[in-house]
């Protein structure tokens, strides 16, 4: 535990020094005798935590890497945060997606209890024409790319709402304004109803959903419109998760 301590103390006086430092003076402004600072620098430099160059010490790409991984807890955590307030204040599940490398890709699904979210029970990036989340993704591709999208993932029936086809679906879509809500009610899942709110971040195609039983069906829109009012409050934050 003690040599972690000693380690981490290093690292942390490495970072303090934009322009790099030597080992007399890391080795100074820690407190460590100078033969223990030597033999923690080559072992943290070995291990690519520290790199070394004309005999100055520098953070190495490991350390940039827990320090990358350490971003993308938090812009998670800052994007569960978001949802899980809607989720509340809306009373239905809200789910976030976008398209990114040519799929559908749900970066975060916040359900509880009293509103679970629509079990995944066919392959959501298999499926985009037949969720409205898919369907939202779509609308906001060009003609060239929802052709490709649906060479890889052809129609197929879901259930027995879902569209038939490739030229069906691209009508709806080609319909469908690039910022329009999209409603889908039963086409994905019998018996849950859905709508998805386009957002646009950056050049990435993105999506903000929520769900509810199709007996609740009259909730579905007015909720989708209340998210999609206050939705410029939340792009922001929700643009952190891209790289997530």
């Amino acid at each position: 535990m003690g040599s972690v301590q000693r380690a981490m103390r290093l690292l942390e006086t490495v970072a303090g020094h934009e322009h790099g430092a030597p080992a007399k003076q890391l080795a100074r402004e820690t407190g460590l005798a100078l033969p223990t600072t030597y033999h923690l620098l080559r072992t943290l430099v070995h291990e690519g935590y520290l790199r070394r160059d004309k005999g100055l010490f520098f953070l190495g790409d490991a350390a940039a890497r827990l320090s990358c991984s350490g971003e993308q807890q938090k812009r998670r955590s800052t994007v569960v945060d978001i949802l899980a307030r809607w989720r509340d204040a809306i009373g239905a599940p809200v789910y976030y997606a976008v398209y990114r490398e040519g799929e559908i890709e749900v970066v975060c699904v916040s359900g509880a209890a009293g509103t679970p979210a629509v079990e995944g029970w066919a392959d959501f990036r298999e499926t985009g024409h037949a969720h409205a989340i898919g369907q939202c993704l779509l609308s906001q591709l060009d003609e060239d790319a929802r052709r490709d999208h649906l060479d890889r993932y052809p129609v197929r029936p879901v259930t027995p709402y879902t569209v038939r086809d490739d030229h069906s679906l691209l009508r709806r879509l080609e319909r469908t304004r690039r910022m329009d809500l999209v409603i889908e009610r039963q086409e994905y899942v019998l018996g849950a109803v859905c709508a998805a709110i386009p957002i646009t971040v950056g050049t990435t195609a993105a999506s903000l959903a929520l769900s509810m039983p199709a007996h609740q069906a009259d909730r579905l829109l007015p909720a989708a419109r209340r998210l999609q009012a206050e939705m410029g409050r939340l792009v922001g934050s929700l643009e952190l998760s891209i790289s997530i």
